[in-house]
């Protein structure tokens, strides 16, 4: 990595201490300004997100007559030193205006209130540098130098369909109402996002396609994965890989989890073996361009057949699923999708023996309990720019709420008993299995978007079959 460099010329005076910055003489300073061609300025069509976000803030603007609304983009965020993690916009920022991974660190999406009680919306951003200025060839944060070329206001402006104005005329006031500081805003932008539009529900689904690609080359790679003697990290890889060639990013930290890392919910160190004979549990959604993701549960058995026991376990979790997702119909509550899942996991550990009491007895509300040893958490999320979308809504349109078509969610049940637990038989020992799916609902019931990414047990072996021979 380049050393990032001090605007001032050379001096004789005893200079502030700094292994980092180096002064600039004064040749450089009165040439650096001068034999630049000229910038092109193209300037092209608005995206097709634009006329969608443009519809978001008329809703939220209905919503807050006579209040001054401000949401930002968020700020570059430091990793070590002087080096920054990957810059992501505020999802409330991205769904307002369209800007996605595009998005300029420091942006400012401003609602201006208006006599007639509606708004005048700006959004402020900083705009590439005059050549002129230091900032043009200095700052490693934002100079051209460094990250390579800005947008101008003009091009943002075409390209969103929005007014833009330079961030340094922001000015903020204490009257503002901000997301992530005014409870009630950040709470209307997470339930604007409840119900996706049609060109949200069309990148949904291309994150879900983009995601089966990256479960493929996963399969694909698994002699290379249980060569190696952190496998889970290879897997890990793989598929960022096509996250990156093919997406923006990783919507989530990749869980790779193999064998006994199974039964750890949100296993992320991904720095164990992955053995034949073991099942290897993969949760990973790649996020698109404009910031939506998957998320995609597979458990595979790494040899590529599953063990009598471990397709018995593995079938239980798939039933849980199918049950959970004909239960999921428009105005059924959204938490009737976990009871439903549940309904069939206190069945069979009943069944098998595993808890003191009846399946009945297992769901009382009030009493039971005793199957979520099995499975500790919920069955559903709402999906959308965050993984876990929609997390501030009121819980009576959330957990409470009932089911409408436009809403995005998965279903993901799962099953998973730790090596060192005494309850169970020893064979199940060390097993995890999780499905995960993402359902659109629709008027006419729920629909698997990734359904074509191979669940039932039969499936994953063909599958497993077909990439890696």
């Amino acid at each position: 990595m380049s050393e990032s460099t001090d605007t001032s010329p050379a001096t004789t005076e005893e200079p502030v201490v700094s292994n980092r910055k180096q002064p600039f003489p004064q040749g450089f300073l009165s040439t650096i300004s001068t034999g630049w061609a000229e910038r092109a300025e193209t300037i092209a069509p608005p995206r097709i997100e634009a006329a969608y976000a443009a519809a978001r803030r008329v809703a939220l603007s209905a919503l807050f007559p006579g209040s001054r609304l401000v949401i930002p983009a968020g700020e570059l965020k430091q990793r070590s030193n002087d080096t920054d993690y990957p810059f992501r916009a505020h999802s409330a920022f991205a769904h307002l205006t369209g800007w996605g991974a595009d998005s300029e660190p420091g942006s400012v999406l401003v609602f201006e209130p208006r006599a007639d009680e509606g708004h005048d919306v700006m959004l402020y951003f900083r705009e590439r540098a005059d050549r002129t200025t230091s900032e043009f060839y200095a700052d490693a944060s934002v100079g051209e130098f460094w990250i390579g070329p800005r947008p101008s206001l003009a091009q943002v402006a075409a390209d969103l369909a929005i007014a833009t104005a330079h961030l340094d005329a922001f000015t903020p006031s204490e009257a503002d109402r901000v997301v992530d500081e005014d409870a009630e805003l950040s709470r209307i932008v997470s339930e604007l996002r409840l119900i996706k539009d049609e060109h949200e529900i069309a990148q949904l689904q291309l994150a879900v396609d983009v995601t089966g690609a990256g479960f493929d080359d996963i399969v694909r790679e698994l002699p290379r994965i249980v060569a190696h003697p952190r496998g889970e990290r290879v897997v890990e890889g793989v598929f960022h890989q096509r996250a990156r060639s093919d997406g923006n990013w990783e919507g989530y930290d990749t869980i790779a989890a193999s064998g006994a890392h199974a039964c750890y919910l949100h296993w992320t160190r991904n720095d164990g073996r992955v053995l034949p004979g073991d099942l290897i549990l993969i949760d990973a959604g790649v996020e698109v361009d404009s910031l939506y993701t998957a998320d995609i549960t597979r458990t595979l058995p790494v040899n590529g057949r599953f063990t009598e026991v471990q397709r018995r376990v593995y079938e239980t979790v798939r039933e849980a699923a199918d049950v959970a997702f004909a239960a999921a119909r428009p105005g059924v509550k959204f938490r009737e999708i976990h009871e439903a899942a549940m309904s069939v996991i206190a069945a069979r550990v009943a069944e098998w023996g595993l808890i003191p009491v009846t399946a009945e007895e297992a769901l009382d509300a009030d009493r039971g309990g005793q199957h979520r040893r099995y499975m500790v958490h919920g069955t559903s999320h709402h999906l959308g720019l965050d993984v876990h979308d929609c997390a501030q809504a009121r819980r009576d349109m959330y957990y409470e709420g009932e089911l409408a078509p436009g809403m995005v969610f998965t279903i993901e049940p799962g099953l998973y008993f730790q090596a060192d637990d005494l309850t169970v038989p020893e064979e199940l020992r060390g097993i995890g299995v999780r499905i995960e799916d993402d359902i659109l609902m629709t008027a006419e019931g729920p629909v698997n978007l990734s359904a074509g990414i191979p669940r039932t047990a039969d499936e994953i072996e063909a599958w497993i079959a077909r990439l890696s021979s």
